[in-house]
């Protein structure tokens, strides 16, 4: 849960909620990231997925995401990818353009999840 080389933790538990921390489409077999943002935006929800995992939620626990993009001019594209990888009903989402993301990544997605019972 907690990351071993920077001071947070990829995700917490309060109550039945869970919030997952921002996931970059870093590629953990590389080390890189994919060049378009499509491929970017599908390697973050992959990794967003491997974290719901740990511990036992599915991409359809999520309730809400937060979507940072270095350009917003991708959003049409990395709304497509989005589209695709949720189903109805959708998860509330946010979405911001910002100056720049860790170690230079177009796209990077936080959620919080809910675990139905």
């Amino acid at each position: 849960m907690t990351s071993q080389t920077t001071p947070y933790s990829s995700w917490r538990k309060a109550g039945d909620t869970y919030y997952i921390s921002g996931q970059l489409p870093l590629d953990p077999a590389t080390g890189e990231y994919p060049t378009s943002i499509e491929d970017q935006t599908t390697k973050a929800l992959n990794n967003l997925e491997a974290t719901l995992a740990d511990f036992g939620c599915t991409r359809s626990d999520i309730i809400k995401t937060t979507v940072f993009l270095r350009d917003f001019a991708d959003f049409a594209r990395f709304n497509k990818v989005y589209s695709d990888f949720f189903a109805a009903p959708y998860p509330a989402r946010s979405a911001f353009q910002v100056a720049g993301l860790a170690q230079g990544a177009n796209i990077e997605i936080e959620a919080i999840a809910q675990k139905e019972s």
